[in-house]
């Protein structure tokens, strides 16, 4: 993420951020290799964010992407919340990001919560049913 943007528009959570209260954080392994990741944060009781979601390049196409991000849509479901919201880059190396979204029905939005518009971001959101 740092590599790929100015530091102001990299929004990706550091350990201390992972470990908040309102955050929850999900790995994906295959024996000891981890997979990907990805995180969810209470916005307020009816919006959640979806952060830190990760796979290595090296690693894509064996699922862990969508499985990560199915678990957290139905921890969010689970939880009542409405609506789902996500801020990812806007450059070429984030839309298989994209993909995956658009694949489970995310559609792009303006900024949310704390965010503002910014040309490094893209914002989606979901609303829950």
């Amino acid at each position: 993420m740092h590599a790929l943007g100015p530091p102001e528009s990299v929004h990706a959570l550091d350990v201390s951020g992972l470990k908040r209260p309102d955050v929850t954080f999900w790995t994906v392994w295959e024996d000891d290799v981890l997979l990907g990741c990805g995180a969810l944060k209470e916005l307020d009781a009816a919006h959640g964010e979806v952060k830190s979601m990760r796979t290595p390049a090296k690693l894509r196409r064996r699922g862990a992407g969508r499985a990560v991000l199915t678990h957290i849509l139905a921890e969010a479901k689970g939880r009542g919340y409405r609506r789902l919201s996500l801020e990812t880059g806007s450059m070429e190396a984030f839309r298989p990001a994209q993909k995956l979204y658009e694949s489970f029905g995310f559609v792009y939005c303006g900024p949310f919560g704390p965010y503002k518009e910014d040309p490094y971001s893209t914002f989606m959101t979901l609303e829950l049913k």
